[in-house]
């Protein structure tokens, strides 16, 4: 019999949409585990601001961190950003991306991408950049214009945490078949 990886399911979108809240309360409805953003944990721990280098720190460590939680995973497996975040976000501030992260987004496989809306208010944290809710719409446009590319299904989280969880869980659903 061959081995059935879980189905991985990546939650994105731009600073403070609530991401984290919707991946722990998938993970709970389900059963299923998640996978924290590395870069909080790494950034905390850095003593400086980031710089371009660390971008490929913090790839590794999330795929790291990802392939390890996969194994933890019966059916499924939730993400909390993957690799396209660091890359929109290197070439934001930096204006190219390391060849390891453009190499890894092609090889990685995953069967779901839940783009969270910037429709809920933006929680200060001294890791966000950008309150500006011009930028927060450059952002989610510059998200959903390159997963709308990768040709894995996209559903759009919108709404009041309830709506977002009950929307997402369809969406999850669906894709268990």
């Amino acid at each position: 019999m061959m081995l059935q990886l879980p189905k991985r399911v990546v939650i994105i979108g731009p600073e403070s949409t609530g991401k984290s809240t919707l991946c722990a309360a998938l993970a709970e409805k389900t059963g299923e585990p998640w996978v924290p953003e590395y870069a909080r944990t790494y950034l905390e721990n850095l003593g400086r601001p980031y710089r371009y280098e660390d971008l490929l720190e913090i790839a590794k460590g999330q795929v790291g961190e990802e392939d390890k939680m996969a194994m933890l995973a019966d059916r499924m497996l939730f993400c909390d950003t993957d690799l396209h975040v660091i890359k929109i976000w290197s070439e934001h501030k930096y204006g190219h991306t390391d060849p390891w992260i453009e190499k890894e987004i092609a090889r990685r496989e995953y069967h779901l991408y839940l783009l969270t809306d910037i429709d809920m208010p933006w929680e200060p944290d001294p890791q966000r950049e950008y309150p500006d809710p011009v930028m927060r719409k450059y952002f989610y446009d510059w998200y959903e214009s390159i997963l709308k590319g990768t040709g894995i299904p996209l559903v759009k989280i919108t709404g009041t945490k309830e709506k977002r969880l009950d929307k997402a869980y369809r969406a999850v659903q669906e894709i268990l078949g």
